[in-house]
């Protein structure tokens, strides 16, 4: 009981004194584009590099207060993104695999496209209104599958299993069966603020897929099949509503 009411008065006094921030009624709206480096965390292990792709969508952010010299934001995107996998075919030796038909080094790669909104707590320091911020934002992030492509210099049935050192292949005639994809994001980034000419952001960020492309079922292959992607991007927006001068 007593650390009951030590907890309530605690509340009491942050409550009591939550008007200490400064109200903002900020809306900024915009665009962003970047590029996205992706591979999928599968489980049994596929060996990849980065599969490089585009992003590009909408922005929004509102601003709502100012707490001591710590700007607070809800931000959100509509985008536009190309993820996947791009295999790295070796042998054990680390040399590429020859294709017996081609006789090239075989190349495999899957694009995959989709709609995805991030929804962040924005937290900056700095300028307000002109001049410098440095900000950090994270939160959930959804994705709804699009459509799906591979590019590979091979025929998939002539494919050289011979050589392989990783002999997990089933990935390759799977098409994406799970069509919701969700996860964390977060980022770093700069911006720069102008009254008269908006905001213009730099930022670094980095998405955890918490779900999985593929079925994770004790009677399926894959255990784990998850997004991971790097992504740079730039965004600008135009002020809406204002009501710091």
């Amino acid at each position: 009981m007593k650390s009951f009411l030590t907890a309530l008065l605690l509340l009491l006094v942050v409550s009591a004194k939550g008007q200490v921030g400064e109200h903002r009624n900020d809306l900024a709206v915009g665009v962003n584009a970047g590029y996205v480096l992706n591979s999928i965390g599968f489980v049994p292990k596929v060996t990849q590099t980065m599969h490089g792709g585009m992003t590009a969508g909408i922005s929004a952010r509102y601003v709502c207060e100012k707490y001591f010299s710590t700007i607070c934001s809800v931000a959100a995107e509509v985008n536009y993104t190309s993820l996947g996998w791009k295999e790295k075919i070796l042998d054990p030796q680390d040399q590429p695999v020859i294709n017996p038909v081609t006789g090239a080094a075989e190349a495999y790669s899957r694009n995959i496209g989709y709609i995805q909104i991030p929804v962040f707590a924005h937290l900056a320091w700095g300028r307000e209104n002109k001049g410098f911020q440095f900000f950090f934002q994270a939160g959930p992030q959804f994705g709804l599958y699009l459509s799906e492509s591979t590019d590979s210099n091979f025929n998939w049935d002539e494919r050289n299993t011979t050589d392989r050192s990783n002999k997990t292949d089933e990935q390759g005639t799977m098409p994406v069966e799970n069509k919701f994809d969700y996860g964390i994001a977060g980022g770093l980034g700069m911006e720069y603020s102008h009254p008269r000419a908006g905001h213009f952001q730099l930022e670094a960020r980095y998405y955890y897929g918490l779900g999985n492309i593929y079925g994770d079922s004790k009677r399926d292959f894959f255990g784990r099949s998850n997004h991971g992607s790097i992504v740079i991007k730039v965004a600008y927006l135009f002020d809406i509503m204002k009501t710091k001068k």
